[in-house]
Formats: C-alpha cells, sequence, structure tokens
C-alpha cells in the first residue's frame, strides 16, 4: 500500500528538522545522513525518497531558517537603537551559545566559515548578503531619524555593517571553540561593545540597552 501524500511529506519534515537541529550544531562536513536519519528515526534508504544529496537537504534548511528567523521577523520592528541592539545580540546570537534555541541564517556563517564546498560556499554569501541587506536597511534608516552620528549614504552604511558583521562572525567563531565558558562570555560581550563603538553609541547608552535586554 502507498503512502499518503501526508505521510510523505510528515517524513520529509522529520528529515528536514533533524538536518537543521544538526547542521546547526556541528556544520555541513561533520554531519552525515547515517546521523540524520538516526535523529529523525528513519531508515538510511528512506532518505533519497525526500532529497537527492545531504547538500540539497542543507539547503532546504538552510531557506527554511531563513524564512522563520528571528533575525527576518525583527524587518517589522519599529526603527530604534533598541531594536538594533537586538539584533546584534540576541537575534544574532551575540549574547550566549548555549542558550540559542533556534537557528538563524547566521549560523551557517559560524559553521561554514571555511568550507570548500561550492553550494555551501553559495550558500554562505546569501546568508552574508541576507544579514548585510538586514543591517543597512536599519542604520540608514536609524540615520535619517538622526539616532545615529553619521551620514545616511550609502558607503558609509555598507563599511558599518561589514565592521559589524567581521566582529560577529569572528566574536561567536571564537566563542563556540573556547572550552571555558567564562572566556566565552567575555569574547561576546566585548564584541558587544565594540559593534556599538562601530555605531558611535555612547558606553553610558549602550549600558543602558544591556540593563533593558537582560
Amino acid at each position: 500500500m502507498p503512502y499518503s501524500k501526508s505521510h510523505k511529506s510528515e517524513s520529509k519534515d522529520r528529515i528536514l528538522k533533524s538536518a537543521t537541529e544538526l547542521f546547526f550544531r556541528y556544520g555541513f562536513d561533520k554531519v552525515s545522513i547515517t546521523q540524520i536519519m538516526k535523529l529523525a528515526r528513519m531508515t538510511h534508504g528512506a532518505f533519497y525518497a525526500h532529497f537527492e544529496s545531504k547538500e540539497a537537504l542543507f539547503s532546504a534548511s538552510f531557506f527554511e531558517t531563513l524564512r522563520r528567523s528571528r533575525a527576518a521577523r525583527l524587518t517589522k520592528s519599529p526603527f530604534t537603537i533598541k531594536h538594533l541592539f537586538s539584533l546584534v545580540t540576541d537575534y544574532l546570537n551575540l549574547r550566549d551559545p548555549k542558550k540559542v534555541n533556534e537557528p538563524g541564517p547566521e549560523s551557517i556563517l559560524f559553521n561554514e566559515i571555511a568550507s570548500d564546498n561550492s553550494e555551501i560556499k553559495k550558500l554562505y554569501e546569501k546568508s552574508y548578503s541576507s544579514l548585510k541587506e538586514n543591517l543597512e536597511t536599519r542604520i540608514t534608516a536609524l540615520c535619517r531619524l538622526n539616532k545615529l552620528p553619521f551620514p545616511a549614504d550609502s558607503e558609509t552604511v555598507a563599511e558599518k555593517s561589514r565592521a559589524i558583521l567581521a566582529s560577529l562572525v569572528g566574536a561567536v567563531a571564537i566563542a563556540k571553540s573556547l572550552p571555558h565558558e567564562e572566556e566565552q562570555r567575555n569574547i561576546l560581550l566585548t564584541a558587544q561593545k565594540q559593534i556599538f563603538s562601530i555605531l558611535g553609541v555612547s558606553e553610558h547608552e549602550w549600558n543602558d540597552l544591556s540593563d533593558q535586554v537582560q
């Protein structure tokens, strides 16, 4: 008796959910199809009924994550310094790697930073571009509202966004590689301060914002 469409859809969703969890934790290269199917509680052979390759599954996982991410939902929030603070701390996981409950498009920037796989490189570029565009939109709006102390020209805003992403990715990549939680927190805290220095936010403003989102 052939499986129903709903059964096939549910099976595909189980594989996708398991893959997203493992890719988020360990990255593409360190996760096997066998591990994914074991977590999904399905046979290895069932994988190819839904996905043609691990790369195809990773792509599906990435786009679903991008669609559902907290960072994407932030685009509907008010243009305030507080929400920008949330974007670079809570939304982009610059607070505590162990307290992250769901992956966002930024996770690919941490896990796949040195990938040689051509398909993964394409998704890496898409993730980077998505986050950079998100940052540029919010920074430009805050500049035009006179909430940031620099002009809203595209070159300046792009430079600030690149610097923020470089600080973000570097800090989280280092923090995830360190065994001691105290030093992890120190790295992330330093990156937060550096990012708000890039934006021209004073230490007093930064401390106020930090207190508000604790």
